[in-house]
């Protein structure tokens, strides 16, 4: 029995995996078209071919698209035709997974903030008006991907129903919903669940009639077993083998050797398996739009770089992994793809130290770029319309004589309190106290809150940003707030040019802006470093790279060759906390130091 459409060009009459009648395994890699520069991706999708693959397989982030209620954007670096269409020009078959949630260390695991925000919201569930969003979502997103089917003359073989549903909830009606979805808007080709390889996992997460696959990093002969005495007419997939792994700030960078990911690949292939190298190039997690995870109350912000310690370094490099993975997919590559000439290493910069010139210092930049939104109690980031960056939160409360208590409830991340001026300390839990002194007078309280990035996984999912309980004196709640918002990753290159220049120059060591320049005769790619600098945003030629931070791993940012122009480039670094006296443009990067890491399931 065929249990795909019969429009479909892979299907698996008898369990075994064809394409269009012929025995196929898919040889995916991972490659998210938000995460690299469009000009790149190319290049990217010539070097994922070059290493033996024959399909790539992409994530759409809602978010990305459709930042704005009733605004979606597929212009530019958001054109995902686009970046179908270069693939099948590459020889590449195209696997999408529209979610509408993805996960993928992507802040808000691909959810509109907007969405997520609205009070009484219920995510990946039957809940009528979060069915309603997503549905008028798919009604402007599936038929782009549905035109570009094999059964159109395109290169799309495959849809994903959702994401790893099952390591959330059990509502299989809305994973119904969302096969439905898919299909009553013209999917046609090949649909699949993919769950984490456990009982709990796949049974939250499958549909019967729906080919079930797994997502792991190890032990592939038990994935294959669990699935295979679960579905025994259907082909072993791997939508997901993580051969690396992602970072959080203040954490090692996790690393996994070439041998070890290659002895995994060999067993997906040793028991038929079809496989998804995830990811074959992580790229950066640009802007604001790295996700976060949590555990035990606290927040695990994930690092700029998405490098992943993948096949293909976040520059585009072709690594040693690279090469033991492309000798173990030899024997079942084509061998015409084999034959594909290397893509030569990316052109780098030549290292230069560049000195920085102080702007205008912290807070008085940051009040006077947006205007004061006043309310009696603090706001949170939904309650204001903004996603993501800074919230400055000003209030003048009376302060009695002695020692005092200040307590923020419910914050959601960082924040940076001052007192007339004067940094006071920093509290990073949701619920944290700091001593303060009085003198019996009013003071300018002034708290910088950060949204270091949303949940992307786990039962938090959607959680919100901003100080969403209260600040107190004591026992005694703070009343009277001006809030400025400062939407860091919305900021036009005029927008950063004020801010800059708005007040008086930072004082010495302390926090603002600062600026450096270099010149370029030939674009090309280079890592930003930011030594002495404590934490902070980073843009060049008003493109925001994103955030950097010294507790590490990472200590450099990637820089694309195409955010540069021939001749004058221009740096701006908002800094939180205090200035170093230079930047420097190297030709590698250091993403911190390393930890062997392979996720499994116990």
């Amino acid at each position: 029995m065929n249990r795909t459409a019969p429009d479909s060009l892979l299907t698996y009459p008898d369990g075994a995996l064809l394409r269009d009648g012929t025995p196929h395994r898919i040889l995916a890699g991972t490659l998210h078209y938000f995460r690299v520069h469009p000009d790149q991706w190319r290049d990217r999708l010539e070097r994922l071919a070059s290493m033996g693959l024959n399909t790539v397989d992409t994530y759409v982030a809602w978010n990305f698209h459709e930042r704005h209620q009733g605004e979606p954007d597929f212009e530019g670096r958001r054109d995902i035709e686009r970046f179908i269409r270069l693939a099948g020009r590459t020889g590449l078959d195209v696997i999408v997974r529209p979610g509408p949630y993805i996960c993928a260390e992507w802040d808000n695991g691909g959810l509109p903030a907007w969405l997520t925000d609205r009070p009484g919201m219920r995510l990946r569930s039957s809940y009528a008006p979060y069915l309603a969003e997503v549905a008028r979502w798919f009604d402007v997103l599936v038929p782009k991907i549905a035109a570009l089917q094999a059964v159109h003359g395109g290169p799309v073989v495959a849809v994903q129903v959702e994401n790893e549903y099952g390591s959330y909830g059990d509502d299989h009606a809305y994973v119904r919903w969302i096969h439905e979805g898919l299909t009553s808007r013209g999917i046609t080709e090949l649909l699949y669940t993919a769950d984490g390889p456990t009982e709990l996992m796949l049974d939250g997460g499958t549909l019967p009639g729906v080919l079930a696959t797994a997502t792991f990093g190890a032990r592939a002969d038990q994935a294959a077993g669990l699935l295979r005495s679960r579905r025994e007419r259907e082909p072993f997939i791997c939508a997901e083998f993580w051969n690396g792994w992602f970072d959080h700030w203040g954490e090692k960078h996790h690393t996994r050797s070439a041998t070890s990911a290659a002895e995994t690949l060999a067993d997906i292939i040793d028991h038929d398996g079809s496989v998804s190298l995830y990811p074959a190039h992580g790229g950066t997690n640009f802007g604001l739009w790295a996700g976060a995870n949590h555990s035990e109350g606290a927040l695990q912000p994930t690092v700029t770089s998405y490098d992943s310690h993948a096949p293909i370094a976040e520059h585009g490099e072709l690594t040693p992994k690279f090469f033991a993975l492309r000798d173990c997919l030899r024997s079942v590559s084509d061998a015409a793809v084999l034959e594909r000439p290397l893509p030569p290493d990316p052109k780098l910069l030549k290292p230069q130290v560049l000195p920085v010139t102080r702007g205008s210092g912290l807070l008085d930049a940051l009040v006077t770029t947006t205007e004061a939104v006043p309310a009696a109690d603090p706001l949170s980031f939904g309650e204001l319309g903004q996603a993501s960056g800074l919230v400055l939160y000003r209030a003048h409360p009376l302060l009695p004589h002695g020692p005092i208590e200040l307590t923020i409830s419910g914050l959601h991340d960082r924040a940076q309190v001052f007192v007339d001026g004067t940094p006071a300390g920093v509290i990073d839990r949701e619920s944290g106290s700091l001593g303060l002194k009085g003198a019996g007078e009013r003071i300018r309280l002034d708290i910088l809150v950060e949204n270091q990035g949303r949940i992307n996984y786990g039962p938090l999912l959607g959680q919100g940003k901003g100080i969403l309980g209260g600040v107190r004196l004591e026992r005694r709640l703070v009343h009277g707030w001006s809030m400025y918002r400062l939407p860091l990753d919305e900021w036009s290159a005029d927008d950063i040019g004020r801010a800059v220049a708005v007040a008086a120059a930072a004082p010495e060591g302390g926090s603002g802006f600062a600026t450096a320049t270099f010149s370029v005769d030939d674009r090309a790619d280079t890592f930003l470093s930011l030594p002495g600098f404590g934490k902070g945003f980073a843009w060049v030629n008003g493109s925001l790279l994103g955030r950097y931070w010294e507790i590490g791993p990472q200590q450099t940012l990637y820089v694309p060759a195409p955010l540069l122009v021939r001749g004058e480039n221009l740096v701006t670094v908002l800094e939180l906390t205090r200035f170093g006296v230079q930047v420097e443009l190297r030709d590698s990067p250091e993403l911190g130091p390393t930890e062997e890491y392979v996720e499994t399931f116990s």
